[in-house]
């Protein structure tokens, strides 16, 4: 096994499938199986999912509403997320925990580093949400936080599509991937892999970054063997 332990990081907007806005559950319940999976294979596994299915809160302040409030709203959003994860979780049979930034103890744990770290160490999920529970910081920013607090091997940023490539392949026909980048080319090319602050932290930290498409069944066991799936990051 390459990696031993893994923050998972999940995009809001990944659970909604096919559908606007929303939870998609189908969606949930494959990527729920998926965690089980690599779990059972004796990873240790925590996760990030963001909140833009439900609220993001930059466009929120676009329209005009206060960043601040609008940003809490948004770490409510990824609170929803986290418990729809937690719920599919269980429904598979995975011993979970959701940890909160923001206090909530009808819900979650606060976030509790060495708590977090005895979870996993007994092979539960532990799902963190509520960000960094700061205003003004990404869940790209919350999950590279959480990973080096974990110490975890590597932030795999699950996408829908397969890796970095030199332009949006969705839009330039042209586009080529990536199998590995160093920070310092990432920050020379322009690429956009998560936002600066995030990405700057995980520099600094020697963390290393994997971009995959989570939504190809099988894709997340075959990253933490190693096998060459998406595109790595590292200094």
């Amino acid at each position: 096994m390459k990696y031993k332990r893994i923050l998972l990081k999940l995009s809001g907007e990944a659970l909604m499938g096919d559908q606007e806005f929303g939870i998609n559950g189908s969606r949930l319940n494959e990527y729920a199986q998926e965690i089980k999976t690599v779990s059972e294979m004796g990873v240790e596994v925590a996760v990030v999912i963001g909140g833009g299915n439900i609220f993001r809160g930059l466009s929120g302040a676009s329209e005009g509403m206060d960043r601040v409030q609008a940003d809490y709203m948004g770490m409510l959003a990824t609170m929803i997320n986290g418990l729809a994860l937690q719920s599919a979780l269980e429904g598979a049979g995975v011993k979970t925990r959701l940890q909160s930034a923001i206090e909530m103890d009808k819900v979650a744990e606060p976030f509790i580093r060495r708590r977090a770290t005895r979870h996993l160490e007994k092979g539960r999920i532990v799902i963190f949400g509520g960000g960094t529970g700061n205003p003004y910081f990404t869940t790209d920013t919350a999950a590279t936080l959480r990973a080096i607090e974990i110490k975890a091997d590597v932030i795999l940023k699950g996408t829908r599509v397969d890796g970095i490539y030199t332009a949006d392949p969705e839009k330039d026909a042209s586009a080529t991937k990536y199998d590995t980048l160093s920070f310092k080319e990432v920050y020379e090319k322009g690429l956009n892999v998560m936002d600066m602050t995030a990405f700057t932290l995980s520099k600094e930290n020697e963390l290393p970054i994997l971009v995959f498409d989570m939504n190809i069944p099988g894709n997340l066991q075959k990253v933490v063997k190693g096998e060459s799936v998406g595109t790595l990051v590292k200094n």
